[in-house]
């Protein structure tokens, strides 16, 4: 035995333990459990959301037909409280959004399903941030497809997601809208990208080794259904080497997505470079199985008549977004969509905006 051995022997010291192999068909139990426990959370989620849903009809029904008061709430609250010990959730103030949680949804058969698929914690932010039935739906969808975390949903809502995504459609080219239609709901007009703490007159490195930096917030920003494949990826045409600065994968799309970056304002023959590296993805990249590539240039700015020219023409799948490093003024996008639903609300009724205010204030 080693004078060292010897010595950790006798302080009591035990040699580190060595770190058997991990036998590979391990980690498919894990992969069972871990789907098992994520079935059980969400089989309890869907009965404790219909619990409130059922609660909050009888408290409803109970105060429409004047059997009950308010006060009687807070006197179910007190009894719930002393006869269940234990019970958390049944406040008076958590009765009474039971109740408007029933109501603004017992007559929506699309959306009612939705809220069973997320917590109460989204339920009560979604409800009680929401200004409209339809933004209401967006961030439902939305919620429950891109599975965001409580924070991650209030992030969407300082960023004005639904205002943004009704003012300001995704640019896309009319190939996108013929190969990939459903694009037109993965992609954004504008990334928000605050949490990169750029700086001004920043250059396209800052901008680039942030995003690899703060990888998994861009991933959020940019969708579920995103994966990163790699940055600076290289691509060889003739003799020439070529690198695209992000390259990710899109599952849903079943096609890889070319990034390219740019710190300045959009301009036209941008578009043909990004055309140049889609034509080198689709053919030496690109799988059998997969769809052709998509494009897109992430621009600091963007003049949007400029871009409907731009891409009008195009015979590439592009699509033309900004990036922005300060949230949005929601106050400002919320005044905007109130003037839009009103112009939209004056045409399908066929009648002026100003003939639809005065017979409001009649």
């Amino acid at each position: 035995m080693s004078q060292s051995s010897i010595k950790n022997s006798k302080a009591g010291v035990k040699a580190p333990r060595r770190q058997r192999p991990v036998e590979p068909s391990f980690t498919e139990i894990v992969r069972l459990i871990r789907a098992a426990k994520q079935r059980a959370y969400q089989a309890v989620n869907t009965e404790l959301i219909d619990l409130y849903w059922q609660v909050g009809e009888y408290i409803s029904r109970k105060l429409a037909a004047a059997e009950w008061g308010d006060g009687v709430v807070t006197q179910l609250a007190s009894h719930l409280a002393e006869t269940q010990p234990g019970l958390r959730g049944f406040t008076r103030a958590n009765l009474f959004r039971m109740r408007q949680f029933y109501e603004a949804y017992r007559d929506d058969e699309k959306v009612a399903p939705l809220v069973r698929q997320l917590p109460w914690t989204h339920n009560l932010i979604i409800l009680g941030q929401s200004k409209r039935a339809e933004e209401r739906e967006f961030y439902l969808r939305a919620a429950a497809r891109e599975r965001w975390s409580k924070r991650e949903l209030e992030r969407q809502f300082s960023t004005a997601l639904f205002e943004r995504a009704v003012l300001t459609p995704a640019k896309v080219s009319p190939v996108v809208r013929q190969s990939h239609p459903q694009a037109l709901s993965v992609f954004k007009d504008a990334y928000l990208l605050e949490f990169l703490g750029l700086p001004e007159g920043h250059s396209e490195a800052d901008l680039h080794q942030g995003l690899l930096a703060r990888l998994k917030n861009f991933l959020i920003e940019l969708g579920r259904d995103f994966c990163f494949a790699g940055t600076e990826f290289p691509i060889q045409v003739g003799k020439q080497d070529f690198a695209i600065d992000l390259l990710f994968f899109h599952r849903g799309l079943n096609c890889l997505v070319a990034i390219e970056l740019k710190v300045g304002r959009f301009e036209p023959e941008y578009l043909g470079k990004l055309s140049f590296y889609l034509e080198a993805l689709d053919r030496n990249v690109r799988k059998p199985h997969e769809n052709p590539a998509l494009g897109v240039l992430l621009c600091a700015s963007k003049d949007d008549e400029v871009v409907e020219y731009a891409l009008s023409r195009t015979a590439s799948p592009a699509l033309i977004a900004q990036y922005q490093t300060q949230l949005p003024d929601k106050a400002l996008l919320q005044a905007k969509l109130h003037e839009f639903y009103l112009q939209d609300l004056a045409t399908r009724v066929g009648r002026s905006e100003e003939d639809l205010l005065d017979a409001r204030l009649k």
